[in-house]
């Protein structure tokens, strides 16, 4: 698995096109965010700009850091015969998906936490009064992007089709998991069906991680709902991940 997740990590290198997406775009899209809600806004509903961007930076991170980037390494790898090669060897079908996962997960984790640090330092946000909880939510939200992301590739006929199934979980994520729109800001009943979607709860983990306003019973019901969602990920990989190239 080490040498996997090397090699892998010297193609993501000479992708352009990858790297840009998994290093740049997290970076740079969250400051759309920051103009997009006036403060007094953020205010009436309990949130603030800082709390806003930083939510939006670490939900970025994840979508095109982790799932994005994966479903396109797993797809290049199909259609490539390298996981079909693999599987003759002594790695299992865990350990192939997970060393190659490997450099983009660890990018992703690394991506959050300067921009948490960044975040917390620059936009005076303060320090999180449940950490643990904004740890687990990343976590969670990590795991579940990499099963999310094979799921994905199953479906993704070449390396640039890739660029187009990604867009249903990216769009639907970002404007209704409280990446870029704050759910707190929308109406009450859409609220409680879009606190359904796959990254919802990871993010209501991270935000109340640092706000400390989420209460035991609502934190154990967002794991609850990550887990599950992981679950059904992991379940769709095993049944319809496919390992040689679609023609």
């Amino acid at each position: 698995m080490a040498a996997l997740a090397r090699a892998e990590l010297t193609l993501l290198g000479r992708s352009k096109a990858t790297l840009v997406s998994a290093l740049f775009v997290p970076l740079v899209i969250p400051i759309s965010v920051r103009s997009a809600f006036p403060e007094s806004e953020l205010e009436d509903v309990g949130l603030t700009v800082g709390l806003v961007m930083l939510n939006a930076a670490i939900g970025f991170s994840l979508l095109f850091a982790v799932y994005s980037a994966l479903v396109g390494v797993f797809t290049a790898r199909r259609e490539e015969l390298v996981l079909k090669r693999l599987r003759t060897g002594e790695l299992r079908d865990t350990e192939i998906l997970a060393g190659a996962a490997t450099p983009a997960t660890v990018i992703g984790l690394a991506q959050c936490l300067l921009l948490a640090a960044g975040c917390t330092a620059l936009l005076d946000i303060p320090a999180p009064k449940a950490v643990y909880l904004a740890v687990l939510g990343v976590l969670l939200g990590v795991v579940m992007c990499v099963a999310l992301a094979a799921v994905t590739a199953s479906y993704s006929r070449t390396v640039e089709s890739a660029q187009v199934t990604t867009l249903p979980l990216l769009f639907i994520s970002m404007l209704g998991s409280g990446i870029a729109i704050p759910l707190e800001m929308l109406p009450d009943r859409l609220a409680s069906v879009l606190e359904l979607l796959p990254l919802s709860p990871v993010m209501k983990l991270v935000q109340g991680g640092w706000s400390g306003d989420l209460s035991a019973s609502e934190a154990l019901s967002s794991m609850t709902l990550a887990l599950a969602w992981t679950l059904v990920a992991v379940f769709a990989v095993r049944r319809w991940f496919r390992w040689e190239p679609r023609h």
